[in-house]
């Protein structure tokens, strides 16, 4: 069995203390970052790696959107735009814009596949608001609600054609939070919340979901969405009706307050399927995977992509 995280690692090497880490209590998966990337040769031999000290069921995970958001960089990878850039074409050209977001996804994808990835974590779907935290910015794809909805499973869908899960994010949308998450919590006021939830809506049957660390004060006012319970079955799940695997943000984000392992046992509380922790602090590692249960049995089919023909 493995446990229910998706974990980073320190370095662009497998320690020995990691990969003992691994064989005693394997995680769901792990995700890489800048500093586990160095070259193509570097980045095959850690995932060759990290391959032979996991389970075979389970993923590597890669942060890689376009943009500012790239751990594979030029000059051993392509540089691709942001999403915005597609968000802009959409107003003038739906057609070409629909064009470019299916071969936005399907470099994303290619790059992940060529490299040995499961999992990339986009599309972004967050809807942008006027005097929201620059945090998103150019890496939501519109502030129209259509566009990013369309655009957003083109993406997809160029990543699924490259046998790549998508990761649709942040659930239930960060489009309105002025405060970035990675430093502090932003609470988010607005009452009628439905132009956020419809990109998540209109692409429901994703495979993968993430989700915001965010309080919706209308909603949950004592809760940020990772840790609601509330949020998460009646909005999440219900609501907009994600039924595919949910993953927490970051759990490491300042957003949030307590030890490690409080943090992914609350996540997996409110209704999260993995917690994401990705510092790759060893021994914030271990106490994560030594307080949470394994991962559901009925997800592990649905962690990786139907293999191509």
């Amino acid at each position: 069995m493995m446990k229910a995280a998706i974990l980073g690692i320190a370095g662009p090497s497998l320690t020995a203390a990691e990969r003992a880490l691994l064989a005693e209590l394997p995680p769901t998966g792990i995700i890489l970052f800048g500093r586990n990337i160095v070259s193509p040769p570097q980045l095959a031999a850690l995932i060759d790696d990290l391959r032979s000290a996991l389970p075979p069921q389970a993923v590597l995970m890669i942060d890689q959107e376009g943009g500012r958001v790239a751990r594979m960089r030029a000059p051993h990878w392509p540089e691709l735009p942001p999403a915005a850039t597609l968000g802009t074409l959409y107003a003038t050209d739906p057609e070409a814009a629909r064009n470019a977001a299916r071969a936005h996804g399907a470099a994303l994808g290619a790059m992940a596949r060529e490299a040995g990835f499961d999992i990339v974590t986009a599309p972004v779907l967050d809807v942008p608001s006027e005097g929201a935290s620059a945090v998103i910015g150019d890496r939501a794809i519109s502030a129209n609600p259509v566009a990013v909805g369309v655009l957003g499973a083109d993406i997809a869908w160029g990543l699924l054609f490259q046998g790549i899960q998508p990761v649709m994010k942040h659930l239930p949308g960060h489009g309105r939070a002025t405060l970035d998450s990675h430093h502090a919590l932003p609470h988010v006021d607005a009452a009628n919340l439905d132009a956020d939830f419809a990109p998540f809506a209109a692409n429901r049957a994703l495979p993968w979901g993430m989700t915001a660390h965010i309080v919706y004060d209308h909603l949950d006012p004592a809760n940020p969405a990772t840790f609601s319970p509330t949020i998460i079955e009646t909005i999440i799940r219900t609501r907009i009706g994600f039924r595919g695997i949910l993953v927490s943000d970051d759990l490491a984000m300042n957003a949030l307050t307590g030890p490690a392992a409080s943090r992914a046992v609350r996540a997996l509380a409110a209704g999260c399927d993995i917690a994401l922790f990705c510092p790759g602090d060893l021994a914030d590692n271990r106490a994560v995977l030594e307080a949470i249960p394994d991962l559901a049995p009925g997800l592990i089919p649905r962690l990786k992509a139907p293999s191509l023909p």
